[in-house]
């Protein structure tokens, strides 16, 4: 049974020869990039090489939250036939140097059409994204900020790529902004699963050294069991 994830990697690998085939062009994309600029409608799919992505909406009081990260071997964003005006307050920046190959949105939607596979694996893509919007705003809400945390934490565990050797690379400031919460109250948090030596600090990082301790303050949505 699948569980929420903030950080998508790998869900389009099996396409990767089919996607050096169709039209597209190869770009690089420096650290800070945008990958579209803000106000822009989205009309560019990418599929992702090397590198992370940072996906954030912009609220129009300057707040951001961070929606999700998306790395190699996966497409973002989707393509869709409609303009939406929330694509106007959605950001996405490049989080490392990033090399990616870039389709129209209209070429895109014609590989969905031709390609019965690579239209399933789009839905099921898309189905994880909802998953993830569902769980932060029909369950994740209703928790306490520490819980929210530790849920974070403990889906950043599962899936993210040095997950496995308890290392999840967010900084304090990325908690606070995943979470919506301020900094102030994300190092409180952060301290005390320090205090009960559940994690380690440091600048750029945290390391998960009880990983069981850890899901013990995870709610029951969160747990893949």
């Amino acid at each position: 049974m699948l569980i929420p994830r903030y950080y998508f990697a790998h869900d389009f690998e099996d396409f990767h020869e089919y996607l050096m085939t169709c039209p597209r062009t190869r770009k690089i994309f420096r650290k800070g990039e945008l990958l579209w600029n803000p106000g822009e409608h989205v009309s560019r799919v990418y599929y992702i090489l090397s590198g992370i992505a940072l996906t954030s909406l912009e609220h129009e009081n300057g707040q951001r939250k961070i929606c999700s990260l998306h790395s190699t071997g996966t497409v973002f964003p989707g393509a869709h036939r409609f303009q939406f005006k929330i694509e106007h307050s959605i950001s996405t920046s490049a989080l490392s140097d990033m090399e990616v190959l870039c389709f129209s949105n209209e070429d895109f939607l014609d590989m969905l059409c031709t390609n019965r596979d690579l239209n399933l694996c789009a839905i099921d893509w898309y189905a994880s994204y909802i998953n993830l919007l569902l769980y932060e705003s029909a369950h994740q809400e209703y928790n306490s900020s520490f819980i929210k945390l530790c849920n974070l934490l403990y889906l950043f565990l599962q899936n993210s790529p040095g997950g496995k050797d308890g290392r999840i690379d967010l900084t304090q400031e990325n908690i606070a902004e995943i979470l919506t919460m301020t900094r102030v109250n994300a190092a409180r948090n952060l301290a005390r699963l320090r205090d009960e030596k559940i994690i380690i600090p440091h600048r750029k990082w945290l390391q998960v050294i009880d990983s069981e301790a850890l899901e013990a303050y995870c709610s029951e949505e969160t747990l893949s069991r």
